[in-house]
């Protein structure tokens, strides 16, 4: 079973990894302006693809949690207990989620 993060730790990872993952991979992209190594393109190509994942993630997981707290406070609604959530926040946590994951997953493997 995945082990789920807080929206806070995800927003740290992304605070504090996303830019020594920018500056990691920017260096490659520079080595691999200068002398064309192969693995320095794969890097490249990397980063395009796992941007494109993220995003297509992320999008099914908001429709998801969206879908989720539409349906909760239907059901809300239709008994008559109407109050105030923190669905924006399961909302933002699930749309976080998978950038987050990838800027660890990058910040390890970068940083060896």
């Amino acid at each position: 079973m995945a082990k789920h993060r807080s929206l806070a730790s995800d927003l740290a990872a992304l605070w504090f990894q996303a830019p020594m993952v920018i500056a990691a991979r920017t260096q490659a992209m520079a080595v691999a302006a200068m002398t064309g190594s192969a693995t320095d393109y794969v890097e490249a190509s990397r980063m395009v693809t796992e941007k494109m994942a993220a995003a297509a993630e992320s999008v099914v997981a908001c429709n998801v949690a969206l879908a989720k707290e539409g349906m909760g406070a239907a059901a809300a609604l239709a008994l008559g207990k109407i109050g105030p959530g923190a669905g924006h926040k399961r909302i933002a946590a699930a749309a976080l989620r998978p950038y987050a994951k990838r800027v660890r997953a990058n910040a390890r493997r970068l940083s060896k």
